[in-house]
């Protein structure tokens, strides 16, 4: 398997009901086919990531095809850049969406694909849905991957950690962040703010890793329906942040019309990293 023991680092082998290690370690398998590698005491929450309505929301938004050069984008990068043979890790995969694209160009290239995130209800739905991913319940601030065992990992929208991510990555192997661009769904903050506000564009060095490119996608969309736009806005970090009144303004549109935009960085890694103590 891809991924390893998170007690003590020994290779995982599939058995009848999950896997194991040699160490005794054994973890079962979800009906959907994912495996929990999330120890108690990692887990800062009682059920730690998006929750189940989070998800939904994501799922039934991407689901409408919105997003959908954004996938196209990853597809691309990601078989330009995964070597015949290698391995992609799909770092914080959500409900699956881009991990579909990324085990399209695993296969194109004879290679494997692994995906991960904290929350159990996003790697259900994943699990799921896309089927011939190793899928695994983990955080990507402790992923339960051996040093050096990826090719490419990819972090799209997801929580970026610098060490970890160097640790798991091999010597000359690439690490790919997808984030928002500056006006990335700007007329969805119109319709939310008063004084909206672009998000920062910048590319930023990272000690292990050089910066090869940076590959940009923009678009617009119309969110036709009440229940599409709630879906939008509920996959975003404003869900948190906005007060009901905005909320309300927003549930009363039918449509609403917006910028889209990512930005893919990509980075080379430089040499192997030391495991954190």
């Amino acid at each position: 398997m891809v991924f390893c023991c998170p007690h003590c680092g020994l290779p995982l082998s599939k058995t009848e009901h999950g896997c194991a290690c040699e160490n005794g370690h054994s973890f079962d398998a979800a009906r959907q086919g994912y495996v929990h590698l999330l120890p108690v005491n990692r887990m800062h929450a009682k059920i730690p990531g998006d929750s189940k309505e989070m998800v939904e929301a994501r799922t039934r938004f991407l689901s409408l095809g919105y997003y959908a050069p954004f996938r196209e984008a990853l597809f691309r990068l990601a078989r330009e850049f995964l070597p015949e043979g290698g391995v992609v890790l799909d770092a914080g995969c959500g409900e699956g969406y881009y991990t579909a694209a990324l085990l399209e160009a695993a296969r194109e290239k004879r290679g494997r694909c692994a995906a991960f995130d904290i929350s159990k209800f996003a790697v259900k739905a994943a699990a799921g849905r896309v089927k011939g991913v190793e899928f695994a319940v983990a955080s990507s601030f402790h992923i339960p991957v051996a040093d050096g065992a990826v090719d490419l990992l990819t972090a799209v929208f997801s929580p970026f950690a610098e060490a970890e991510f160097r640790r798991a990555v091999k010597p000359g192997g690439v690490m790919l962040l997808a984030v928002p661009s500056a006006r990335h769904l700007w007329g969805l903050k119109c319709a939310l703010y008063e004084k909206p506000y672009e998000n920062e564009e910048h590319v930023d060095e990272y000690p292990g890793f050089a910066f090869l490119r940076r590959e940009s996608v923009r678009g617009e969309m119309t969110v036709h329906g009440a229940e599409n736009i709630r879906a939008l806005f509920a996959m975003t970090p404003y869900l948190w942040r906005t007060e009901s009144a905005a909320v309300e303004r927003l549930g009363a549109l039918d449509a609403l019309t917006t910028e889209i935009g990512f930005d893919f960085l990509l980075y080379r890694a430089r040499g192997a990293a030391p495991r954190p103590l």
